[in-house]
């Protein structure tokens, strides 16, 4: 396996671990592998299909969890998750095209789930987000 190969399995791996909740760059990672590998088509695909795949996983964590568990375990009162619902409420699935923002990111895509937004619109448009992002870093640096 060439390293151009590797550099793309650890780009998708990468971003996919950092759309979940563990918290690094994905940005500083898809800069160096595409710098690296002068791969813009590839980069873009990889990036964002990674990226992507990590906010659905973390849209289904969301989905299954219980208010009771949130309450219990992360001691988070229920009148503060129903504030964040009426966040949700008011923006509803829009809110995932900001799934790509360091940190919220994961908190929006975890509550989409959380709050039971449409599933394929909630997906749909985080797959764009992910994707203007990566598109627009391939534009600056390419």
């Amino acid at each position: 396996m060439d390293l151009q190969s590797l550099g793309l399995i650890g780009l998708f791996i990468g971003c996919f671990l950092a759309a979940t909740v563990i918290p690094f760059s994905s940005d500083a990672l898809y800069i160096a592998v595409l710098a690296a590998t002068k791969d813009p088509v590839g980069c873009l695909l990889v990036g964002t299909l990674g990226n992507w795949l990590g906010s659905v996983l973390t849209y289904w964590i969301g989905w299954i969890a219980r208010w009771e568990w949130i309450e219990r375990w992360f001691r988070v009162k229920r009148e503060k998750l129903e504030k964040q619902k009426a966040l949700i409420d008011r923006w509803g699935v829009w809110a995932a095209l900001l799934c790509w923002v360091p940190i919220v990111g994961d908190v929006i895509a975890i509550a989409l789930g959380f709050y039971r937004c449409k599933p394929f619109w909630s997906i749909a448009l985080m797959l764009i987000g992910k994707f203007l992002r990566f598109a627009i870093w391939t534009l600056l640096i390419v």
